[in-house]
Formats: structure tokens, sequence, C-alpha cells
């Protein structure tokens, strides 16, 4: 059985092999249903949970733009536009409800999604935001291991089998890392609800919509979930329960 600084520098190495797609990458013609999924798979393969999870099916993409997260394809193609959107949702999804990612996404589809209303197309945006979360990554090691120093000064003092004590320490670090979530989740949340608030659709008033942390964890919502910084700490979680 590994040991808990063993399972911290394993944490380390996968945060430090995972990357983002970059817009170059993307080709500049579009795309049929197949040649996209293909696409995400080959390119976003690492974020996987799991070997047989898919990170994007036919049936994905139609209930994306089912549920207004992605702008209907082009004669069945879609564009780079609508590989970016779906690269957006892969990480989005794992933290919200289609509802708060619409939400979030109606004023960049509305203005940006293509060049003709906006100087700032959807690709300079993705760039910006990423270039932002490129920055993160040393913040978020060192935030994991403060929380990881600070789990490990726990149950030091208690008569236990040191077996046990590592467990509770470990125990201890996980609970931190999803408390943190937990809140971060809680203020996108608010943050998306305060927009909904001050610039309502009409059309969506009345629909009901379920927040991923009220779903079981069985929901299919979550067999295939993605992976982005916004989403480390979960991450993180899943590395320590599961290895």
């Amino acid at each position: 059985m590994k040991t808990n600084e063993e399972r911290l520098q394993g944490l380390f190495a996968y945060l430090n092999s995972q990357t983002h797609v970059q817009p170059e990458e993307i080709p500049n013609i579009d795309l049929y249903m197949d040649q996209v999924t293909t696409f995400m798979e080959e390119h976003l393969k690492n974020t996987r949970r799991y070997e047989e999870d898919k990170v994007l099916t036919k049936t994905m993409i139609n209930n994306y733009a089912k549920n207004n997260l992605l702008p209907p394809p082009v004669k069945k193609k879609y564009s780079k536009e609508h590989m970016l959107m779906l690269i957006f949702i892969y990480y989005f999804k794992s933290l919200l409800s289609f509802r708060d990612i619409e939400e979030l996404f109606r004023p960049i589809t509305a203005k940006h999604f293509t060049s003709h209303d906006s100087s700032l197309s959807l690709e300079d945006i993705y760039r910006e935001v990423f270039t932002l979360e490129e920055g993160e990554m040393s913040s978020i090691k060192a935030d994991i291991s403060s929380k990881f120093e600070k789990a490990m000064d726990t149950f030091k003092d208690v008569s236990v089998e040191d077996n046990d004590r590592d467990y509770l320490q470990l125990f201890s670090f996980i609970c931190e890392l999803s408390f943190d979530v937990y809140m971060k989740m809680q203020m996108i949340e608010k943050l998306t609800d305060q927009l909904r608030a001050e610039r309502p659709d009409p059309k969506r008033n009345n629909l009901p919509f379920y927040s991923p942390r009220f779903l079981k964890i069985t929901s299919p919502i979550f067999k295939n979930r993605g992976f982005s910084l916004f989403s480390l700490k979960m991450s993180a979680y899943n590395f320590f329960v599961y290895t």
C-alpha cells in the first residue's frame, strides 16, 4: 500500500501531465459529428477517470444542443467555434447543471460565437481563459501541499495503530479537499443565480433545474465526467480514494 507522501507525489505527477487543447490543434474546417467525437476522444482521453469512459458521444452532443448549451450545426457540420464550446462544456458539466451552463454561455453565444457582431472571437476568449488557468496550476499545487501538511498533523496524539493513523490523516486530507470543492461550487452557483436574476430569460423562467450535487452519483450525467483546473480538487479526492 502506498504511503500518504507517495500518494501526494503521484497526484502532483498526475497534475503535471494535464494539458488543455490548443486552438491550433482544432481543424479550421467544419467537421461531421463522427469527426468531432473522434477528435475529442483523442485529445481529452487523458482526462478520463476510467478507460471505458467516453469523452463525448453523439447523444451528448444532441443533448447539449437540445438544452441550448450548443448552437445547432450548419448542414450537420460543426465549426471550430462549436469545438471550443464543447471543450468548455466538457469542463463545466461535472460541476454545474445544464441550466447553469446555459446561463453562463448565453452572452458568449449571442455576442462571440461568430465574429460578425464583435471584434472579440470565441477563440480569443478561449485563449484568455486558459492562459489564466495555466497560471493557476502553481497556486493549486501550493494549496494542496498546505492542506496535506495540515492533515498530516492530525491524529498524532491518539492511541491507534500506525496504519489506522495514516488512514485517518488521509481522511482528513480528503475532507479538506472536499470542503474546498463544495464551497467553490456554492460560489459558482451563487454567481450564476445572480446572473439569472439580473437578466431573466422568459423562455426558461418556469423550468426546474437540478444541480449535480443533488443527483445520485449513479446518474448518467456522472458516468463521463470532464476534468479541468476548475475540478482539480475533486480529481484529487478521486485520486486518493481510488489509488
